[in-house]
């Protein structure tokens, strides 16, 4: 048999049914040789669902992330996100369920939780049988932000996009776009999306930008909502050192999120630079199936 695993099990503890699911997965769990962490602020809800029937070892969050061999997260899009911009520092593998709507990053559905045995390398009447998983490698973006002095003030990294608009004002706004030092255009719009592959299928998508197979290396940048019958969705390589200046004169400042949840001020003058993160994501692959089957699935069950 292998080591014991260190699995860190993440979910909306919170949401009932989230947490229900989560004691499904413990339960399944539970027949392998490893160790089931959860975050140690979820401490009082996991003992009063598990009532002694599994063991579990609670950690401060940092602390999980920095101890697990391996993530399962169970939510949406939304959740796997926040656990790949925590954990791509040691790029611990994820292994998402889907417990969303969509989940184009989710490998299973909670129907499909048998599968969780391929995890484990195990003894069988044939003999020795290794794990059955791979992991894919999905790259991030290295975002900064820097002043009128030239000064980076602020950094951040996603796994799915940086978006720069007016904030919950829906007005137009007006953006310089350079690659690599050399203008390229400039737009008036709603904003503007830069997205990696992985988060080509997300709101640079829904914004008309392009499906974008995760294997190529690549930028995705698109206007939202733009004004010009010329302003088009572009590929650049991701070798690429884009940077979005904020030229609008009407408002002081826009506004730039990343993988919607990190948020900053952009002020008149300021640039977002972007370029590959040297941070990746690992998703755990359990089935054969391909991205273009996969999103064909996902956009026929939610199309």
């Amino acid at each position: 048999m292998s080591d014991v695993k260190k699995i860190a099990l993440i979910t909306n503890f919170n949401i009932y049914e989230k947490a229900g699911a989560a004691m499904q997965v413990a339960q399944r769990l539970s027949a392998y040789p490893c160790e089931v962490m959860v975050a140690s602020f979820n401490r009082d809800k996991v003992l009063r669902m598990n009532r002694g029937r599994m063991d579990f070892t609670f950690l401060p969050m940092d602390e999980m992330y920095a101890n697990a061999d391996l993530l399962i997260v169970l939510g949406g899009d939304g959740t796997i996100l926040e656990a790949a911009r925590r954990s791509a520092v040691r790029q611990t593998p994820i292994l998402g369920i889907n417990l969303g709507r969509v989940g184009y990053m989710a490998e299973l559905e909670m129907g499909e939780l048998d599968m969780l045995s391929h995890l484990f390398d195990r003894v069988t009447a044939d003999g020795y049988k290794p794990a059955e998983y791979f992991t894919e490698t999905r790259s991030m973006l290295h975002v900064e932000v820097v002043n009128t002095e030239g000064e980076v003030r602020q950094r951040m990294y996603g796994l799915n996009d940086a978006v720069i608009t007016n904030g919950s004002v829906s007005r137009i706004v007006d953006i310089e776009l350079s690659e690599n030092g050399n203008p390229v255009t400039t737009y008036r719009a709603d904003g503007l999306i830069v997205a990696t592959p992985t988060g080509s299928t997300a709101y640079s998508m829904s914004a008309g930008g392009p499906v974008t197979d995760p294997r190529v290396k690549c930028f995705c940048v698109t206007p939202i909502c733009p004004h010009s019958l010329a302003a088009r969705p572009m590929i650049f390589p991701d070798d690429s050192v884009l940077e979005i200046r904020n030229i609008c004169q009407r408002e002081k400042m826009l506004y730039l999120t990343v993988d919607g949840r990190t948020n900053c001020e952009l002020y008149r003058g300021e640039v977002v630079r972007i370029t590959r993160s040297p941070l990746e994501t690992r998703l755990i692959r359990l089935k054969s199936c391909g991205f273009y089957n996969r999103l064909r699935l996902k956009m026929a069950e939610h199309g």
